[in-house]
């Protein structure tokens, strides 16, 4: 009671509230047991078994990536449990103590790993300060999984939980859960009797076993609804299912045919557009088992569900899978691991084919299922293609950018239903290049790309922004330009005065489209963000297919392929009339790859180029970037495996703003991913083992970087440090 409490009732309530905090204190100085200050528990006494907690502080730095103990208050025993979330004590050293108990540092969150009888340390430990909150959210389960990817990626346990565990909203922990669902009865093959070894891997899942498959699927919209009849067999054998998508479109189609399949409450749904405590409490419904399924984006792969059956990745070749914060895991590899720990099913599904997917089938620790080539045939369009041969006679194409095949389909399809035209970047501000030899048109001061603005004749660059004037190509001396990449929202204007009658729809980083009505119109889309027709579309027209196949990138012609194959699958088959048309050189790999409808066939070609020539996945390989003298410094004091080949290092470049809509954020995307800011110079090094030195590198890179970070390496002398980047140029 306060002085301000005893007083506001006045009279003889505040004359008595001095008499009555004289006799708190008295009470308080002939106590027994000292009363513990708050947060440190000085004097208290500790629990009687089990008085020490190991626990994981949240630091993520590698030095101190490891358990460090804490002594356990009685009055925290009960609720002091493994798993739950803590407060502790951190940094104060070893001179502050107090009454045998170590006092002062900073307070920081951690997960309490387990309670241990006897601390290895030999001084005196500091008291936990709080359990944030009696929930174990950190099962022995998730806790191995997440030391198993801070190991693979060289980073540390704690950045991985971050990942893996969702923020604390307490509403959310007050809701009660119900008993799970009974298991359904196992579903109809349905349109999984299209697959050769389809049927075969339903019922292998409903009757408990764990066959492991990358299913390459046919095109149109029925792949959701057969990852939902995969999920009903495994819940039909008692077991969990977990389904990861790259984005939070694919996450609703999936989310809707499980809901049709299974009824409602029966699974949960984990992205991050739900918010922090719907999504919290919809994690937790998982983690206590009321709910045995699972769809979500990347951070779901984590997801702690009970008595895992199946694992679930669709289109693993999107960017989105791979994670933009350290460690950088994939979601592809995170799963894997989990059907090798857990001992359960694994379904790699998507249009096309990555060569990381033929990898796991060559190497026989997956099995394909695919579709027989009739099969193929009657559920593809028609894919026909524009070379330079055929852009150089046609006469439309030298006045516009759509050649005249593609005005012609354009215009026929226009009549049955909508049609799709992909543009491989987004914004309004058209890149140059030489008309003749297509060698990208440069500024002369500081090599930065050319631009035209709002159409205007003065050529500006992206970089600097002078002006440039008398431009010739370095190359072929050829002074005529053309749009080198042309954004959707001008391929929008374009296309809206070529068809005035027809309505015009964009979709891409600043509005994107889930659906577009089944009647006419042009819908213009950046790859990834192309809306689903109702009833597919008529035709599908893919522009500057040469801009996507010229990226300085290993990936580059597979990337450009998935991208191509998403699109038409979208597209009515060709025994309805639907088309599609690749602007592209028809000679080149991936466009006769598409026009074969043979992604596989693509994947495992690549897949023995790269085996010659040592690259990923054959290989494993990391990046070490940063100032050109933290990197000489790092590789000079690793203790890299025998058989490891340094690449490098060489300048990196930071990427170009190009002026677009979207360029500001896609620097900072970049950033995130380990690339450096404009202007900042940096390096980069590869490092490439050939396989099964995987995992030593790791710990080589891992090891470096801790002993250099407990040095306290200043801000400029650090380095980034990924394993198995997804772009190496």
């Amino acid at each position: 009671m306060s002085s301000e409490d005893g007083t506001r009732g006045g009279g003889a309530a505040g004359d008595a509230a001095p008499e009555q905090l004289a006799l708190v204190r008295e009470a308080v100085r002939k106590a027994k047991v000292p009363r513990a200050k708050p947060r440190t528990w000085r004097g208290a006494a500790l629990a009687k078994e089990l008085p020490v907690a190991r626990v994981l502080v949240d630091k993520g730095v590698l030095h101190l990536d490891r358990y460090f103990d804490y002594a356990v208050p009685e009055e925290l025993d009960a609720v002091a449990q493994p798993g739950v979330r803590v407060r502790v004590r951190f940094g104060a050293g070893g001179r502050n103590v107090r009454g045998g108990r170590r006092e002062g540092g900073s307070l920081i969150d951690g997960f309490l790993v387990e309670r241990v009888a006897e601390s290895d340390y030999s001084g005196p430990l500091a008291a936990l300060a709080q359990v944030v909150s009696p929930e174990p959210v950190l099962g022995p389960e998730l806790l191995g999984l997440a030391r198993a990817v801070a190991d693979r990626y060289a980073g540390s346990l704690a950045d991985v939980l971050q990942l893996a565990v969702p923020p604390r909203h307490a509403r959310a922990e007050a809701v009660e859960m119900g008993e799970p669902a009974p298991p359904p009865q196992a579903p109809e093959p349905g349109s999984w009797l299209r697959y050769g070894r389809g049927e075969g891997f339903l019922r292998a899942l409903a009757d408990g076993g764990a066959p492991r498959a990358v299913w390459t699927a046919l095109p149109g919209p029925e792949w959701a609804e057969e990852i939902a009849r995969a999920v009903r067999a495994t819940l039909a054998s008692g077991r969990g299912a977990l389904v990861v998508v790259p984005a939070g479109r694919p996450a609703a189609r999936v989310d809707e045919a499980l809901r049709e399949s299974l009824g409602e409450g029966r699974h949960a749904l984990l992205t991050a557009d739900a918010g922090q405590e719907r999504r919290y409490r919809e994690w937790l419904a998982v983690r206590r088992g009321a709910v045995r399924a699972v769809v979500g984006t990347r951070a779901a792969m984590f997801a702690p569900v009970r008595d895992l059956g199946l694992v679930v990745v669709w289109d693993d070749g999107d960017a989105s899978h791979s994670d933009d914060n350290a460690p950088f895991p994939h979601v592809r590899e995170v799963l894997e691991l989990r059907a090798s720990r857990d001992k359960c099913g694994f379904l790699l599904g998507s249009w096309s084919c990555t060569v990381e997917a033929a990898q796991l089938v060559e190497s026989g620790w997956a099995a394909p299922i695919v579709a027989g080539r009739e099969q193929v045939r009657a559920a593809a369009p028609l894919v026909r293609t524009v070379g330079d041969g055929d852009l150089a006679r046609d006469e439309a194409a030298r006045a516009a950018r759509l050649p005249s095949l593609a005005w012609q389909v354009a215009r026929e399809g226009l009549r049955d239903g909508p049609v799709l035209v992909q543009v491989p970047r987004r914004g309004y501000v058209p890149r140059m290049a030489c008309a003749r030899c297509r060698e990208p048109a440069r500024c002369r001061h500081c090599a930065g790309p050319l631009e035209a603005r709002d159409g205007a004749g003065a050529l500006l660059c992206g970089w600097c922004g002078r002006e440039e004037a008398g431009w010739h190509c370095p190359e072929c001396g050829g002074h005529r330009l053309r749009a080198q990449i042309v954004g959707a929202r001008r391929t929008a204007e374009e296309l809206g005065r070529a068809f005035p009658a027809v309505p015009v729809r964009t979709s891409g980083r600043e509005h994107v489209l889930d659906t577009v009505p089944g009647t006419p119109a042009l819908v213009v889309s950046t790859p990834g963000a192309e809306p689903v027709a109702e009833g597919g579309y008529a035709a599908a027209l893919l522009l500057d297919g040469w801009a996507m196949l010229g990226r300085p990138d290993l990936r580059a012609g597979e990337d450009a392929l998935r991208r191509w194959i998403g699109a038409a699958a979208l597209v009515r088959n060709q025994g309805v009339g639907g088309t599609v048309v690749v602007v592209a050189e028809p000679t080149l790999r991936p466009v006769q790859a598409l026009v074969r409808w043979d992604p596989v066939g693509h994947a495992v070609r690549e897949l023995a180029e790269r085996a010659e020539l040592g690259f990923p996945p054959v290989s494993r390989m990391a990046a070490v970037s940063g100032p050109a003298q933290a990197v000489v410094d790092f590789l000079g004091a690793v203790e890299l495996p025998s058989d490891a080949e340094v690449l490098g290092p060489v300048p990196m470049t930071a990427p170009a703003s190009g002026g677009g809509a979207g360029s500001a954020a896609d620097a900072a995307r970049a950033r995130r991913a380990g690339a450096p800011v404009a202007g900042e110079p940096w390096e980069r090094a590869l490092i490439r083992v050939p396989p099964g030195s995987g995992a030593a590198l790791a710990g080589a890179l891992k090891s470096a970087q801790a002993a250099r970070m407990a040095r306290g390496v200043s801000e400029g002398a650090r380095v980034r440090i990924r394993v198995d980047p997804s772009d190496i140029g």
